[in-house]
């Protein structure tokens, strides 16, 4: 089962909703903003799938604004969708996780995605380097 299929699944069933395929199908298409399937990454969410985990399935969330003159760019985006595996929400101002580490890490870094992302891009490199 794919990633996105399985965070659909337990959502549903922890919500108190039926997990049929019909059911995983209809609402991944509603909460995931990009809805193919990927066997990893992608989990960034629609206003209406913060929601429903903000407010029904009562997941605690992690509010980290950006700092001023930030821009939220597209390479901002694709180390997001590669770096955070967890599902999370970004506006122009603020991103929210829902994994205490991926808060921790933006916390470190006070918000500043371009920094985590060049960070763990150089971790990667070195580490495939060695």
């Amino acid at each position: 089962m794919k990633q996105k299929d399985a965070y659909t699944e337990i959502f549903l069933k922890t919500g108190g909703f039926e997990t049929n395929k019909e059911n995983i199908k209809k609402y991944r298409s509603i909460w995931w903003l990009n809805i193919r399937n990927k066997t990893e990454g992608g989990l960034r969410l629609t206003d209406q799938g913060l929601d429903f985990l903000e407010n029904i399935v009562k997941l605690k969330s992690y509010k980290i604004e950006f700092p001023k003159n930030f821009d939220v760019t597209p390479q901002i985006l694709i180390w997001l969708d590669k770096f955070i595996d967890s599902p999370f929400y970004i506006t122009k101002k603020y991103i929210v996780v829902f994994k205490e580490i991926a808060a921790f890490e933006l916390y470190l870094f006070s918000g500043d995605v371009k920094k985590m992302g060049y960070n763990k891009a150089l971790s990667k490199r070195l580490g495939q380097e060695s």
